[in-house]
C-alpha cells in the first residue's frame, strides 16, 4: 500500500492510497534492515524509480489516503495490543518457572517476598493490559464510535506493560537474563516497537486526551 500526494495544494486531503504489487516496474527494496528486535518480520526500504500505477488500484476515492490510513490504526492498535500482551505473557512465564526452580539461601528465589511483589505486579499488568486488548478488539468490530479512544488506550497501556514486564523478568533472571540462552532478553527487545509503530506511546496519549476533550 502506497500513500501518495495527489494534489500538493489540498494539505491532508491531497493524499490518496494505492495499491502497488511486486512485480510493478521500478520498485525496488532494500537491504533489511538490523533492527535490535522484531527480527521475525523483515523491514527495509522501499524505492520507487519512475512507477506508474493505473487508476484502477486507487484505494476509496482520491484524496481519502489520509482518512483511511487513520481508520486502518485504529483497529491495528488493538492488533499490537494483543502482541505486546503476548510478549508480557511470555516473559512472566518465563519468570515464573525460573524463580521457582532457581534456590538462594535453601530456598527457591519465588519465596523471596520482593520477588513475589515483583511477580504479583507483573501478573496485574498483563490481567488488565488483555482485558483492554479484548475490549479495543470488540469495539473494532462493533465499529463503535469511540474505537479511537478504545484502541489507543489498550495500545499505549498494553505496550508499557509488555516493556515493564519484560524488563523486570531480565531482573528476575538475574545474569542469566542478560544472556541469549534464556528468551527473556529477547522478548525485551521486542516489546519495544510495540511502545513505536502504529504511533508512539506519546501520540496514543494525545488521541484519547482529544476523545476526552472533544
Amino acid at each position: 500500500m502506497l500513500f501518495a500526494v495527489t494534489d500538493p495544494d489540498a494539505g491532508s486531503r491531497g493524499i490518496s492510497a494505492f495499491v502497488v504489487e511486486a512485480g510493478d516496474e521500478g520498485l525496488g527494496f532494500g537491504a533489511p534492515e538490523r533492527k535490535m528486535g522484531l527480527r521475525g518480520s523483515p523491514t527495509c526500504e522501499v524505492t520507487l524509480d519512475d512507477v506508474r500505477v493505473p487508476a484502477d488500484r486507487l484505494l476509496g476515492k482520491e484524496g481519502q489516503g489520509l482518512r483511511i490510513a487513520l481508520g486502518t490504526l485504529d483497529r491495528t492498535r488493538a492488533v499490537v495490543a494483543g502482541q505486546a500482551v503476548g510478549i508480557a505473557q511470555g516473559a512472566l512465564d518465563a519468570a515464573v518457572t525460573y524463580t521457582k526452580e532457581r534456590r538462594q539461601f535453601g530456598q527457591p528465589v519465588a519465596q523471596f517476598q520482593g520477588v513475589q511483589f515483583m511477580l504479583a505486579d507483573m501478573e496485574t499488568g498483563v490481567r488488565a493490559s488483555r482485558l483492554l486488548a479484548y475490549a479495543a478488539a470488540e469495539a473494532a468490530e462493533a465499529g463503535v464510535p469511540d474505537l479511537s479512544l478504545a484502541g489507543a488506550a489498550a495500545k499505549c497501556f498494553a505496550s508499557d506493560t509488555a516493556m515493564r514486564v519484560t524488563t523486570d523478568a531480565v531482573q528476575l533472571l538475574g545474569g542469566a537474563g542478560y544472556t541469549r540462552d534464556l528468551p527473556v532478553e529477547r522478548m525485551m527487545r521486542d516489546a519495544k516497537i510495540t511502545q513505536i509503530y502504529e504511533g508512539t506511546n506519546q501520540i496514543q496519549r494525545v488521541v484519547i486526551a482529544r476523545a476526552l476533550t472533544r
